[in-house]
């Protein structure tokens, strides 16, 4: 379904009314008119009354169509798989003379740098038909997103400013025009979605549905027996002339925890009102599966509001505010501008919920003790983790590049628990500058997050874009720049070298165990399912639970060990007890190095693209040292690079992945390249990269199994119609018009691409719900290809790794 941007809130046909009347007392009107086509229109309708055909997409006669991109064939391996990364094509523009500055920076960008990764859309041919003959329509799409861009610039301020003059459209707001066969409508990058039905309105007429998210929830839902877990969703719909209700769906930031009270005392609800201040009333038509919520709205109005929110009938002691029934996550988001520059700000936001946009507005941030206008920046990293209770916390960034570093007075800043409790965004600065007058690079800063009344650290790393680009020559000759085919880039100066931390093969801590309630035997053999007996006392990593089929029903399962082996184990037959009531825990317990080699299992038979692995390895991975001795080259040294290797980090990272690649290659019998790879990366704790190369490999793996049955899939997952598989196929279709078998992975990756991209970083969501569908289909292909079953185990057992392979006292010195 096709979407745009738009924000309702001008009165767009009294500003056109006026430019009417000013054109008929300008004496400049014509000429003016050549430069904007807009006013054009005007004039040219007002010279001829009988011209209706005007052309409303002269400014960006493509702005609503993608391209798709052609893919070479699959290597029959599996192994040297490539495919052609998307780029960003450059925008058209219109003339030299009326581009802006951000115009110009976007032309070098788009030639600087190569994008490997876009966000696929999909628009159907009656969006595009639809804008073409409603020009008001249009014209509201088009100036909406100019709306806060400034037509003057200080070219010379703006060269040491962060990025005053890089202002964009902020508002996340689509609308959607469905007819009477309805539809899904999904905010973009989020888990905000709305389903019509079909039948919703009558055939012939249509419906405009909008969707906004207002980051900051209602003060009025949130105190100690309520907590929001979701932004502010401003509903819109055009048509009120409906027979069938509509279905609001959201994933939240909390799940009611297992334990009895906390069942019984709390549930997950949906507040609802017409006005965005309130009051707001709860809505009983609501389903719930684990963290994902369904509301069925019946009382429609063109204009409404909802927020998730976990309730509490009353706070039962221990438990002093509704937090201590949920399990609630946290999502932090680190913002800065487009371009760094000598000294810029970088600001650190908590969100009550886990919708982080891509873009948000900065109001209050000041420089040389002046506030500065509002500004547009953009999101460098996000974060999220497990806050089981409001509590203080502190804040520290640090610069990992010696060219760089945090002001003092910034380095640390706390964020109270009473601020937490709001549910609104909270937000922190910290400056950063530049020291010395060396060339300005890109560089990389850990953020640290600690929870002051406690040892729990949470942390990560945030890599800054790169510098502006230097606008010299820029401005008097556009044309020439853009017939450029190459632009030299800055030098490549080092990245700064993180350390580390160093692997522990120790035996795992492990707080929960379960008590087997009866013998499971199989007499054919599944993989990645354990069989124990009755009384045999099993160790589970974690409480989370994983759904798979098992013989032939889905079940939910505990990951556990026992015997040195690490399987599911059917959730109804075991007995939860604590490690105290263990009496014999000598069959369950496993070393770090074995919990590694046994969760990377999966990737032995997973198909990848060797391409692909060794670039994203190389860009995620900052010390090549760390890297070549956890996969047995500690032995090398500088002089084994070749001159190119030298200057650049992420070449040196790439020569000792090819250099373990061409190992692997030539004892392919007792040697995986993909499989060590893993494990060595575990060993480095760089579980986010290793998450990101699972759900790559098995989105890939999923589409050469599935093959034609990706119809099926896609049915189950996305609800597709018929016509929006066939658009799907369209481009890999060969001269007969059909897609061949063998190339029909090929639609099957590029939607299961696009269906796992509006998950964002909730991979483990994406493996298991993919998991599901698969279960769910005729013929499961889960029932013999069990590597996506142990890839969830994977990622259900990173926290258990981390924790007793990495010594925290070790990470603090």
């Amino acid at each position: 379904l096709g979407n745009s941007k738009l924000d309702l809130d001008i009165d767009w046909p009294g500003v056109f009314r006026h430019a009417q009347a000013v054109s008929k007392t300008n004496p400049f009107w014509n000429e003016l008119s050549g430069s904007n086509p807009f006013v054009h229109d005007i004039a040219a309708s007002n010279r001829n009354e009988n011209n209706k055909c005007l052309s409303i997409l002269k400014e960006k006669p493509y702005l609503f169509s993608k391209l798709s991109n052609n893919r070479d064939s699959l290597d029959s391996s599996g192994d040297e798989l490539n495919i052609d990364c998307l780029l960003r094509e450059t925008s058209t523009r219109r003339s030299g003379r009326s581009k802006c500055v951000s115009d110009f920076l976007d032309i070098v960008d788009n030639q600087r740098f190569n994008l490997h990764k876009t966000t696929p859309q999909t628009t159907t041919a009656s969006d595009i038909t639809w804008l073409q003959n409603d020009r008001e329509a249009y014209k509201m799409a088009w100036l909406s997103h100019r709306q806060l861009t400034r037509s003057c610039l200080d070219l010379e301020a703006m060269s040491h400013s962060p990025g005053w003059a890089q202002t964009q459209a902020t508002d996340i707001h689509v609308v959607c025009k469905l007819n009477h066969e309805g539809g899904s409508v999904q905010l973009p990058d989020s888990d905000i979605n709305v389903h019509v039905p079909v039948g919703h309105v009558s055939p012939g007429e249509f419906q405009e549905v909008g969707l906004k998210a207002i980051l900051n929830p209602p003060l009025s839902c949130n105190n100690e027996l309520s907590s929001t877990v979701s932004p502010l969703i401003e509903l819109t719909l055009s048509n009120l002339n409906t027979s069938k209700a509509i279905f609001l769906e959201v994933k939240v930031a909390a799940k009611v925890k297992n334990d009895p009270l906390s069942q019984v005392m709390s549930d997950i609800v949906c507040f609802f009102s017409l006005n965005k201040e309130g009051p707001f009333k709860k809505i009983e038509n609501c389903y719930i599966y684990q963290d994902t919520i369904q509301v069925k709205l019946t009382d429609l109005r063109h204009v409404m509001y909802a927020v998730i929110a976990v309730q509490a009938n009353k706070i039962q002691p221990p438990a002093t505010n509704v937090w201590d029934y949920v399990h609630r996550t946290v999502s932090v988001g680190i913002y800065g501008p487009k371009h760094i520059h000598p000294s810029f700000t970088a600001v650190f936001t908590v969100f009550g919920h886990n919708y982080i946009p891509g873009k948000l507005t900065i109001c209050d941030i000041k420089k040389g003790g002046k506030s500065m206008p509002p500004v547009v920046f953009q999101l460098w990293g996000k974060h999220t983790f497990l806050l089981e209770k409001p509590q203080d916390l502190n804040i520290s960034l640090i610069s990992c590049d010696p060219d760089f570093e945090v002001k003092m007075e910034d380095k640390s800043k706390n964020i109270k628990k009473e601020e937490l409790k709001t549910g609104e965004m909270v937000r922190q600065q910290f400056l950063f500058s530049m020291l010395g007058c060396k060339e300005m690079h890109f560089f990389v800063f850990l953020v640290q997050i600690k929870i002051l009344k406690s040892s729990q650290v949470t942390q990560f790393h945030v890599t800054t874009p790169e510098p502006a680009p230097k606008l010299g020559g820029i401005i008097n000759r556009p044309k020439r720049l853009q017939n450029r085919k190459e632009i030299k880039s800055a030098p490549w100066l080092l990245i700064p070298t993180i350390k580390y931390p160093k692997f522990q093969d120790k035996t795992l801590s492990v707080k929960t165990y379960g008590v087997a309630l009866k013998t499971v035997l199989r007499q054919n053999k599944i993989d990645y399912l354990l069989e124990y007996f009755k009384g045999d006392t099993i160790a589970l990593l974690g409480e989370d639970k994983v759904k798979a089929i098992g013989q032939t029903k889905t079940k939910e399962w505990y990951v556990g060990v026992l015997r040195r082996k690490i399987g599911l184990v059917h959730c109804k037959n075991i007995k939860l007890i604590s490690k105290e009531q263990a009496m014999d825990t000598a069959d369950s317990e496993l070393t770090t190095r074995n919990l590694v080699e046994q969760i990377a299992l999966p990737f032995k038979k997973l198909t990848y693209i060797y391409s692909v692995v060794l670039s994203t390895v190389s860009e995620s991975v900052y010390d090549w040292r760390a890297l070549a001795e956890v996969l047995g080259y500690s032995h090398m040294s500088l002089d084994d690079f070749n001159e190119a290797h030298i200057n650049k980090e992420s070449e040196r990272v790439a020569h000792v992945v090819k250099r373990m690649k061409q190992d692997c290659h030539a004892n392919k019998k007792k040697r995986l390249f993909l499989y060590e790879l893993i494990v060595a990366l575990l060993k480095i704790d760089c579980q986010g990269l290793v998450a990101r190369l699972t759900q790559d490999t098995v989105i890939l793996t999923s589409a050469v199994k599935l093959g034609k049955s990706w119809r099926e899939l896609a049915e189950k997952l996305a609800r597709l119609t018929k016509q929006q598989i066939e658009a799907y196929e369209v481009p890999h279709q060969g001269k007969n018009g059909a897609v061949a078998l063998e190339m029909m992975w090929k639609p099957a990756y590029d939607f299961l691409y696009t269906w796992a991209a509006h998950y964002g970083d909730g991979y483990r969501d994406v493996l298991q719900d993919l998991h599901s569908a698969l279960d769910k289909m005729k013929n499961p292909v889960t029932k013999q290809w069990r590597e996506l079953t142990g890839t969830l185990i994977l990622v259900n057992c990173m926290e258990v790794l981390r924790a007793s392979a990495f010594s925290k006292m070790e990470d603090e010195g």
